[in-house]
């Protein structure tokens, strides 16, 4: 029997395991594919496993650490990748028919920088056709390990289902309109979108280039400031990368909150999202005071005439990023991209060049809004947990869409850093989770504040395994009419977190 409990160990745990050759990685890998080879077949995460270049990245890890190599926390952990980053070798087809067929002569940037970081690559994760709402046609969709009638947030579908289950320790995802918090909201995992240019985008199939981000998805803050420590960067192959130096994203995680002001606009959320969304990122609101923050009420530049914007700019770019393949080959397209490109290709210029306009007064007023305040909370959706059915409902109502991007799509105009965290549960027990967006490329302060709200609760260490598996895990406890997290002891842990990363340095 597969051992839960070292599919849901952290991801900064089981490589200081593995680094210290208390585990090695052959046989952490061999676990995590046996354990994809036991429920991805109903999960379906997974585009493509490849096993056998898994284990050769581990052997090779593990004779590394055995002759005192270390390359920094991920060295022979176990990761996968959505599947619109190129891998050499690997198919990569980025939810698309049309290039089922793909293979790349060479990695994607983030792919490469991964596997410097000694990570091991367990295969390529499931998404939506061209990194947009729905799923091809002929691809039969990842399943939410939570509940089967809900969503699993798109496009990032298979990263957060994986994620979420235990069948990698960290993904990577893409984030345009929401990519990255739909499926970490929907699946119970913590996602960062970077500043726009913190990682770069080379080799990775583009959906909107100016709104594209590129981030981790992991089970906790801590291992999220882990991944973009080793993908983070500037790239001579990515003329749009930032230059600036990557800080050591983890030497002031334990840093806490106290005198950090944090803003929050309560009509704005009230007027937006659901009652679920909204006493989530209020209950985060009350964790926050109790660290010593400083909660300020703040006025948000209305989202409205923003998220309009979003969604016109993005079929706009992504006509671009098809241009080569439609509309000769539209007949290889699924609906809903196809209607996307063939929106995008009718935007005049004078609507794009307004567009543009007020994309920069957007931006400005964000800006002077930071100067007020250092994180600001949002919910990570309009609604909690949205039904299959429901969806389906609404799939051809435009403001239904508009509503579901409505605290997502302004930062992806804006380009910030947001990190999705869980922080609560629906009456049904389906995971809730929320927004903490910080300034350009303060990436160390978003996660400082992460990690401090999950050393005080307990909201990520809850697992699906109910509805996947027979197996009981000891992080599955709280259910959805349990105490407020805050107000219960701890759940168990592998130890001191700063010890942790204490020990990691020493070896490194």
């Amino acid at each position: 029997m597969i051992p839960v409990d070292l599919c849901y160990l952290g991801l900064i745990d089981v490589g200081l395991q593995i680094q210290r050759r208390q585990l090695s990685s052959v046989e952490v890998t061999r676990t995590l594919l046996e354990r994809i080879s036991q429920l991805d077949g109903r999960l379906r995460s997974y585009a493509t496993v490849t096993p056998e270049m898994a284990l050769h990245a581990a052997e090779e890890a593990d004779r590394e650490i055995n002759r005192g190599v270390h390359r920094g926390p991920l060295h022979g952990v176990p990761i996968a990748v959505k599947d619109l980053c190129h891998t050499k070798g690997i198919a990569t087809a980025a939810g698309m028919a049309i290039y089922r067929n793909f293979v790349p002569e060479r990695d994607a940037t983030v792919v490469s920088r991964l596997k410097a970081a000694g990570a091991v690559l367990l295969g390529k994760l499931q998404m939506t056709e061209g990194a947009f709402s729905v799923h091809h046609p002929s691809i039969k969709p990842p399943i939410n390990p939570w509940s089967a009638a809900h969503w699993t947030g798109v496009s990032s579908s298979g990263s957060g289902v994986a994620t979420a289950v235990g069948l990698c320790y960290g993904s990577l995802g893409t984030d345009t309109l929401g990519s990255i918090r739909f499926p970490s909201t929907m699946n119970g995992i913590t996602g960062l979108k970077p500043t726009w240019g913190r990682v770069s985008r080379a080799g990775v199939f583009a959906l909107a280039e100016s709104m594209d981000h590129i981030g981790p998805m992991t089970r906790s803050a801590a291992d999220t400031a882990a991944m973009l420590g080793a993908i983070a960067g500037a790239d001579s192959d990515d003329p749009t990368a930032v230059q600036d130096q990557v800080p050591d994203y983890l030497a002031g995680i334990d840093g806490g909150v106290r005198g950090i002001r944090i803003g929050i606009d309560r009509p704005l959320i009230a007027a937006g999202a659901d009652d679920d969304m909204a006493r989530v990122t209020e209950g985060a609101c009350t964790v926050f005071a109790q660290l010593g923050a400083e909660l300020r009420d703040v006025v948000f530049p209305s989202p409205d005439q923003i998220v309009r914007d979003a969604v016109l700019l993005c079929a706009a770019e992504a006509a671009v990023a098809h241009e080569a393949t439609f509309p000769t080959r539209a007949n290889e397209y699924g609906p809903v991209l196809s209607g996307l490109l063939e929106t995008g290709c009718k935007v005049d210029g004078l609507t794009f060049a307004k567009i543009l306009l007020r994309r920069a007064a957007f931006k400005g007023r964000l800006a002077a809004l930071f100067r007020e305040i250092d994180l600001l909370l949002m919910p990570a959706m309009n609604s909690a947990a949205p039904t299959l059915a429901l969806l389906a409902e609404r799939m051809n109502d435009p403001e239904a869409r508009f509503a579901r991007v409505r605290f997502t799509a302004p930062f992806n105009m804006s380009g910030s850093p947001s990190l999705t965290l869980p922080g609560g549960a629906t009456d049904e027990g389906l995971p809730v989770g929320f927004q903490i967006i910080g300034r350009h490329l303060d990436e160390a302060l978003v996660l400082r504040a992460g990690h401090a709200f999950q050393q005080a609760t307990q909201w990520h260490m809850r697992r699906p395994v109910a509805s996947i598996s027979p197996a009981v895990d000891r992080y599955s406890g709280i259910g959805p009419k349990s105490q407020l997290p805050w107000q219960r002891d701890r759940a168990p842990c592998k130890g001191n977190f700063t010890n942790i990363v204490d020990k990691t340095r020493e070896i490194l």
